[in-house]
């Protein structure tokens, strides 16, 4: 994984209007800063939503998705207790 110079990510948080929360996130996520930038809605683009939006709805997504998992995870273990315990 390329390493990205603290300019281009000064460059995407002038340019997206992130502030420093929003690109420690993006760098949790594994995002660099040309897909920010790339992210940026135009004027022809109403649907889309800011980067720093966009980021937090990634980052909920996931969140929900690891809880599910470790949800499934728990449930499978319980079952399994169960059966060897009967």
């Amino acid at each position: 994984m390329p390493k990205y110079s603290d300019a281009m990510w000064a460059d995407a948080k002038k340019k997206c209007r992130l502030n420093m929360e929003e690109i420690e996130l993006a760098k949790k996520l594994g995002l660099n800063p040309r897909s920010l930038i790339k992210n940026i809605p135009s004027k022809s683009q109403q649907w889309k939503a800011p980067v720093g939006v966009w980021l937090r709805e990634i980052d909920e997504k996931r969140q929900k998705k690891s809880a599910q998992k470790q949800k499934r995870k728990e449930k499978a273990a319980e079952q399994k207790i169960k059966e060897t315990s009967s």
